[in-house]
């Protein structure tokens, strides 16, 4: 399978010697033809998701995984809408562990995470549903 290559002086030596180099100018491709999504129509996409009607728990932990997934914090509206579907479930479980995770994803920028939560404040009041700090879960 292995099998040993032996060069000679001259074969080491034509490896070694330069040769002229040609650069030809770099042809771009764009392989995607898929369209490129804009922020209103991201987040329009995802609070459509989660206002679905007939959501069940798989969809919400689903659309919620992947949307964490992503390289971003979901925007209020976005969050108003998965608590929403939390609500029509009555997953308050659900609804701390997306608080949670947005917590998360906010990692060293402070300032995102209160902002989030003043914004959907009017929201939290009207579902009922307790930030994590509220219950002392931020202590642990």
């Amino acid at each position: 399978m292995f099998r040993a290559v032996r060069l000679s002086t001259s074969g080491i030596r034509s490896l070694t010697q330069t040769r002229p180099c040609y650069s030809a100018p770099l042809a771009s491709r764009c392989y995607s033809h898929a369209k490129v999504e804009t922020d209103e129509e991201f987040d329009a996409r995802w609070v459509t998701y989660f206002s679905k009607p007939d959501i069940d728990a798989w969809e919400l932990k689903k659309g919620m995984n992947t949307l964490i997934g992503y390289d971003l914090v979901p925007e209020p509206k976005i969050l108003d809408s998965a608590l929403r579907a939390c609500r029509r479930l009555n997953d308050l479980a659900s609804a701390i562990r997306i608080l949670e995770a947005v917590k998360d994803k906010s990692g060293p920028h402070k300032d995102i995470y209160p902002y989030l939560i003043q914004e959907l404040q009017p929201t939290l009041i009207e579902l009922g549903i307790s930030t994590p700090e509220d219950l002392g879960m931020d202590i642990l």
